[in-house]
């Protein structure tokens, strides 16, 4: 018997065999084994360990693990399932339910042995995501979820709100901003929603619309009234000479006072997985690249010329080909300047960023909303200094999550020196973002804290919210193909 795993695994491979994982060893965890945890696209991850206990560290094969999701009760299952190979000796199996289900058998195989303790029966009902059927008992629904107890970034933000008074709010934000933004008043009264909208851009509620639906599917929300920035600047000056009012917004800034929530595009990219979008939190994971040591050493940006210091840095890219290829995809704001920057380049699928070994992150309009793919991946990321961040970017650590560089991009050249010079810690950083990303931006990590945000709101409220004049409800959409009987509402015959 080979006692030490590395000489175990040495030898094995001066013998020429490849390493195997264990079938009874390899670990398999998440949300996805759990009835009660509804997601638009469910996950959970295998681990491949082999038969000396440590686990694997780069990949088995993508084929190694096969996974088989049914439903014993029924004659046809209706879910899409695929298996992600990180790349890392882990693997994300996600899948997408068409239908709702009594029971759902997961097996997950390899080389016809069961994997762990495969198969999971998950003891339903196991609901889809269109089956309108609240859980009940919110702190259930938490404890389901595993949503933390407290959120530090929704704690700052509420801070500055110690009471709510929905009839003054209801008056006053339309008269401050109704007429020049783009705004949505929201009350969510016995679990349904309803709208108001001011501006004349107000097509972006569709994203606002469908967490709040889905949200109203899963679990019952507190009565709440608000209103969504639906633009993309923050609106609550920080030293306004009036009173301050609660705004959500996408984007938060250090000059103002919004209540930020995770961005439209990384909710809808939630929502859609394995929908109508191909860029979300599991499939980058998926599609990191080459490993570290085979990566371009050129640092990469691709995006349009939504703010000034993009000008520099296609300039700076132009001086320095050799250390920084960046281009524009698109003109918008400085069409007077294409001569000078242009042309345009191709647009590339996002998954080949991670080919090169430094991302660089810098502001569009607001903040670059690319981030959490970026810290997604398997690369450094370098990320300007800004104003602006995100519901998560507080939690973020410089030199520890990403290599931080100053707004005016005075000193990029010098930070990507470093990634040179420290490659070891450069790739370190990429992994603790990369791990920071895939601990904290997953899906279920969305659905938390938008609860977690309406809840602490809600709290605040010092009179009841009200379905105001103008508002009309938001219809959850109809779910004909494979309704669904909710097992927590009581049929008439029971009533």
């Amino acid at each position: 018997m080979c006692g030490l795993g590395l000489l175990c695994l040495a030898l094995a491979v001066a013998a020429g065999g490849a390493r195997q994982p264990s079938a009874e060893r390899t670990r398999v965890w998440g949300p996805g084994l759990s009835a009660e945890a509804a997601l638009p696209t469910r996950y959970f991850y295998v681990q491949a360990v082999g038969e000396d206990g440590l686990e694997f560290t780069s990949s088995p094969g993508e084929n190694a693990f096969q996974v088989k999701i049914t439903a014993p009760d029924e004659q046809f299952t209706r879910v899409g399932v695929q298996v992600l190979d990180r790349k890392d000796g882990s693997f994300i199996v996600r899948y997408r339910m068409y239908a709702t289900y009594k029971n759902l058998k997961i097996e997950i195989k390899m080389k016809d042995k069961q994997v762990a303790k495969s198969p999971y029966i998950l003891k339903g009902p196991v609901y889809h995501e269109n089956c309108d059927c609240p859980q009940e008992d919110s702190s259930a629904w938490l404890e389901e979820m595993s949503c933390p107890q407290t959120i530090p970034q929704i704690q700052r933000d509420l801070a500055n709100f110690p009471t709510v008074d929905p009839d003054k709010i209801a008056k006053e934000v339309p008269q401050r901003f109704g007429q020049r933004q783009s705004l949505c008043h929201y009350t969510i009264k016995d679990n349904e929603v309803y709208i108001k909208t001011y501006g004349e851009h107000v097509g972006f509620r569709i994203f606002m619309d469908a967490i709040l639906l889905s949200l109203t599917r899963k679990v019952k929300m507190p009565d709440v009234e608000f209103f969504v920035n639906l633009g993309d600047w923050p609106l609550e000056k920080r030293k306004s000479p009036q009173a301050l009012h609660p705004i959500f917004s996408w984007c938060g800034s250090s000059e103002s006072k919004d209540i930020v929530m995770p961005t439209y595009d990384l909710t809808d990219s939630v929502l859609e997985t394995m929908g109508r979008v191909s860029l979300d939190m599991m499939s980058v994971q998926a599609n990191t690249g080459p490993p570290w040591e085979e990566k371009n050493t050129t640092a990469f940006w691709r995006g349009r010329d939504s703010r000034k210091e993009r000008l520099e840095l296609v300039k700076l890219s132009r001086k320095y080909p050799e250390i920084i290829d960046a281009a524009f995809t698109n003109f918008f704001f400085f069409k007077h300047d294409e001569s000078l920057y242009g042309p345009i380049v191709k647009h590339i699928s996002f998954f080949d960023f991670f080919k090169y070994k430094y991302q660089i992150n810098i502001d569009g309009t607001v903040a670059a909303y690319r981030l959490p793919y970026l810290l997604a991946g398997n690369s450094v990321v370098l990320k300007q200094d800004s104003i602006y961040y995100e519901h998560f970017y507080n939690e973020l650590q410089p030199w520890k999550h990403y290599i931080p560089f100053k707004s005016d991009l005075s000193d990029l050249l010098e930070k990507l020196q470093w990634a040179k010079e420290h490659d070891e810690e450069a790739k370190n950083i990429a992994k603790t973002g990369q791990e920071f990303a895939r601990n904290n931006l997953m899906g279920d990590h969305i659905f938390c804290y938008y609860f977690k945000l309406f809840q602490e709101y809600s709290i605040l409220q010092v009179n009841e919210p009200k379905i105001r004049d103008g508002m009309e409800r938001v219809q959850q959409a109809d779910d004909d193909l494979f309704p669904c009987t909710c097992h927590r509402k009581k049929t008439k015959d029971e009533l």
